[in-house]
């Protein structure tokens, strides 16, 4: 069985997709560029704040200084917006539960900012005894790069072949395998099942209840 579970935040835990597509457009109005529909940010999320503000601008304004800008306005508006529309995943607090009495430890690794990570964690999910909350932080490299899950590791060791590492999206599934543990891609986030398989997911869960399963699921087999 699994002792450590670590989670992506957005599309994994939390359907964020309305509060960022809202805070991002708000940013590109207040700073004139134009808008997108609310559908098309799930494919510019998952690498955190910055790279979503790249993604958003029109390609010939996608200098340091604009998104710098772009991304102040986005932060300002997004800190005091990030409840509105956001919400759980159905099922997500119970199986979070249910690690917890398995004995199973939690913890997030999130390509947003920490202060919003820990914000929508402790809002959300403040009866649940997080071990590690993860958040982007300044010298640290985003998701893919595994320094993210090396940090959870040092503050709360546990060995690499009893951790699942669970996300939505192809930057997760390439965030675990280059941290050499388990991964688990999720069907209800923002990306398709075709980026899940093509990162080479270990394991698919297509409910929570499916993540408890392969947490307690005995020796290394995978399941995709």
């Amino acid at each position: 069985m699994k002792q450590l579970v670590i989670f992506d935040l957005d599309g994994t835990l939390l359907n964020t997709i309305d509060d960022l597509g809202t805070a991002t457009n708000h940013a590109l109005k207040e700073c004139g560029f134009p808008e997108h529909n609310i559908h098309s940010y799930p494919k510019m999320v998952g690498n955190g704040v910055t790279k979503l503000i790249e993604r958003a601008l029109p390609e010939d304004e996608r200098d340091s200084e604009t998104v710098e800008r772009v991304r102040e306005c986005f932060k300002t508006y997004y800190n005091e917006h990030k409840t509105d529309f956001t919400k759980p995943y159905p099922g997500i607090h119970e199986m979070l539960r249910e690690l917890g009495s398995l004995g199973v430890k939690v913890a997030v690794a999130s390509n947003k900012y920490q202060a919003a990570v820990t914000s929508l964690i402790n809002h959300y999910f403040p009866d649940i005894n997080w071990q590690v909350i993860e958040g982007q932080k300044e010298g640290v490299p985003t998701k893919p790069d595994p320094s993210i899950v090396f940090e959870i590791l040092a503050k709360c060791p546990t060995r690499k072949s009893k951790v699942l590492y669970v996300g939505d999206s192809g930057v997760d599934m390439e965030t675990a395998r280059r941290a050499c543990v388990d991964s688990c891609g999720v069907t209800w986030g923002f990306r398709p099942l075709k980026e899940l398989r093509d990162k080479h997911a270990d394991n698919i869960a297509e409910s929570p209840d499916d993540i408890i399963r392969i947490v307690k699921r005995p020796g290394l087999e995978l399941d995709v």
